[in-house]
């Protein structure tokens, strides 16, 4: 890379930083540096190749005028968001650009003649920047995918992963590399390993599952416990490390779900074959074995390599209707093991853990991906069987691995941690709560997890229970993976980790090798394991987003269908411009805004609502109103409401008097949390990351 010519800093302000940069809706681009109090401006002319979520290098050049703020230079990309970008093909005789889609703050990417494929002029395509032009300092491409413009669906939801940075297609070498595995199990692997093919084993998982990492045995021992084997695929006998495939999975770091489709962090052949735990098929694993006794108290366990044979994959609502009938295949084993995970269960909500819940959604789609519906996901007895044993071989393998030392010290780990609550969310919450007449002590962390579970517990069935669940899951950290091992506030772990599946996550990919160096007593400790617990972070973010974009996509794409009718809903989020309410019945999110509403509101951060300066009437999160569809746009993937009626208060809406375009929340459409910046608004500051 060549350096360009750097402006003259003011001899003042000589700092380089690391930051992000965040280009705003308007095009003005910003370095957000963690611990500064404001963003570095960067003017476009000083970008030099950076793009909106890069990672750079920044040098201050001169204070700003306004507000103290400064301006800066960029002197180094550090880690680009995605090299992968969307557009339309406009072609010339023996090269064409890619003109990105609107939104992205990409100039034109060139591509030579010989990167063209057979693109048409006015093609949609996939393409990935693979230079900058020396001089011209301009992205120069080659085409990834032509995407079909007539499956509107299709192309929609290839956007979405191009967006967040997720590339569709593997690479070359890493397809050259899979051709060269070999597939079956020899005599000698299987030799090293603890055979439990002879054991009842089975796979419980979603109905239109592909990909089985998990599987538990189980069988009476004659000292009188219960064997319980949780066998997890051992994708690590397959991805070795600095292998092209490793490097892969660690870039992607996640597989993606959306509404319609699964973009794998391992290509097929590894997550639907070679590691899927299929009945009927001896299959390589990494097992967690317990003993334990009908009161679900372990008396020992055994970590180490495992060969399995499933005799049945079980859908969820096959294991359901045993467990509520009494009747079905294994109904003996299935039903112990759910009075086993029940048991399992009680005790960790008394010892801490805390009992939030939250409904998930998934539409129905026709041959073609559109939705034909929506169906509530329920977490019963069938799901919770399997998360317990999961939980608790995850916080098995972080506790063992945190007990052994590397010279003297620590063995570095993946772990992943949940901080306690944020002291200023927590006060504002507890505040809030007392208004309904629930008593939060803050004192303590394990005073409020307490508190949380008291709520809880009381407020089932009762008008407030979705607004105080809403806004409690909304106090909380984030859970990240690091080395550093703070425990798991949720969980009520003091040691926990990612185990279970290896074929969508890749931390716990490092968490088989390491745990595998250990029980070997070799331990290689990886300099770089900190970074990879950051990067896989961030990719865990962005996934969740695509998620979130392709279910709203989805969600707009059904309520065209519903244009000026009134359905019931709740107030799920309040912002300055308006309030967001997600519909009873189909559990699709829209926005009001307050431009079409009769009177003039505020926005009130403490109690989560708006409220009107004429009336001193509040809309606030949890409340039931009825709203009426007037816009579905799916190129923007958002839906505008009208609100009809305030069911809390028995207010009618009135017709509006200045009907304007909503505002957005941001470029990407999300929704901010109470009292968070708006993207493009800089003057507040850094958004406080969770």
């Amino acid at each position: 890379m060549t350096k360009k010519k750097k402006p003259k800093k003011d001899s003042s302000q000589k700092k380089t930083y690391k930051g992000i940069v965040d280009v705003t809706r308007s095009g003005m681009a910003f370095v957000a540096v963690e611990g500064l109090s404001s963003d570095i401006l960067v003017k476009q002319k000083n970008l030099n190749t950076a793009l909106d979520g890069d990672e750079v290098l920044v040098d201050v050049i001169r204070q700003g005028r306004s507000v103290g703020r400064m301006e800066g230079f960029v002197t180094d990309v550090l880690k680009r968001r995605k090299t992968e970008f969307t557009g339309t093909i406009q072609l010339n005789k023996t090269f064409a650009f890619l003109v990105p889609e609107k939104g992205d703050f990409v100039p034109d990417i060139y591509i030579p003649e010989n990167s063209l494929k057979d693109a048409k002029d006015g093609d949609k395509a996939v393409v990935r920047i693979v230079a900058w032009g020396e001089k011209t300092r301009k992205p120069v491409g080659e085409i990834v995918e032509i995407l079909d413009a007539s499956d509107t669906n299709d192309l929609a939801m290839k956007e979405i992963l191009v967006e967040s940075g997720f590339p569709l297609q593997f690479p070359d070498e890493v397809l050259e590399e899979l051709a060269t595995i070999e597939e079956d199990i020899s005599k000698e692997e299987i030799a090293q390993r603890k055979d439990f093919r002879k054991i009842l084993t089975f796979t419980i998982d979603p109905v239109d599952a592909k990909d089985f990492d998990d599987a538990l045995s189980i069988r009476k021992l004659k000292n009188g416990l219960y064997e319980i084997g949780v066998h997890i695929a051992d994708v690590s006998q397959y991805v070795q490390p600095g292998s092209a495939l490793d490097k892969e999975a660690d870039r992607r770091a996640t597989s993606v779900y959306l509404p319609d489709r699964v973009l794998p962090m391992l290509p097929e052949k590894i997550s639907n074959e070679l590691c899927s735990l299929r009945p009927h098929e001896d299959k390589l694993t990494f097992s967690a074995v317990f003993q334990m006794d009908e009161k679900a108290v372990v008396k020992q366990f055994w970590l180490g390599r495992t060969v399995i044979h499933s005799a049945h994959r079980f859908t969820y609502e096959e294991v359901q209707d045993i467990i509520e009938t009494g009747e079905g295949p294994y109904d003996g084993e299935v039903l112990l093991l759910n009075n086993l995970a029940q048991t399992m269960r009680k005790k960790r909500f008394k010892e801490g853990a805390i009992n939030f819940s939250s409904q998930e959604v998934r539409f129905r789609l026709d041959e073609h991906g559109k939705p034909i519906g929506v169906i509530v996901k329920e977490s019963k007895e069938a799901h919770q069987l399997i998360e317990e044993f999961m939980l608790l071989a995850n916080r098995t393998v972080a506790e063992y691995v945190s007990k052994q030392k590397v010279n003297k010290q620590p063995v570095p780990f993946p772990y992943r941690v949940h901080d306690t609550p944020d002291e200023e969310k927590m006060h504002v919450f507890a505040v809030f709560a007392a208004k309904f007449g629930y008593k939060f002590d803050v004192n303590t962390p394990e005073s409020i997890a307490a508190s949380f579970n008291k709520m809880l517990q009381l407020v089932q069935g009762k008008p407030e229970q979705h607004v105080l669940e809403t806004l409690g899951i909304r106090t909380m950290a984030k859970a990240v993976y690091t080395t550093e091992n703070i425990g798991h506030y949720g969980l009520g772990f003091m040691h926990y980790c990612h185990f279970t599946s290896p074929i969508r996550r890749y931390p716990d990919v490092l968490v088989h090798r390491i745990l595998a160096q250990v029980l070997a007593g070799v331990v290689k400790p990886d300099k770089l394991l900190e970074k990879r617990c950051k990067h896989s972070s961030e990719m865990e973010r962005k996934a969740m987003d695509a998620e979130r974009a392709g279910n709203k996509y989805k969600q707009v794409e059904y309520m065209q269908q519903f244009i000026g009718d009134t359905f019931a809903g709740v107030v799920s989020g309040v912002a300055h411009f308006g309030f967001w309410v997600e519909t009873v019945d189909t559990k699709c999110e829209g926005l009001v805004s307050i431009h079409n509403m009769t009177e003039e509101f505020r926005h009130s951060e403490s109690d989560y609502a708006l409220i009107g300066q004429q009336t001193g009437r509040k809309i606030r999160i949890g409340d039931k109103v009825i709203i009426r569809v007037v816009a579905a746009n799916l190129a923007k993937r958002q839906l505008d409401y009208d609100l009809v009626e305030d069911l809390d208060t028995g207010a009618a809406a009135g017709p509006a008097t200045a009907r304007r375009k909503p505002k957005a929340a941001s470029k990407r459409g999300s929704k901010p949390a109470a009292g968070s910046r708006i993207k493009g608004d800089k003057s507040k500051g850094k958004k406080k990351k969770k």
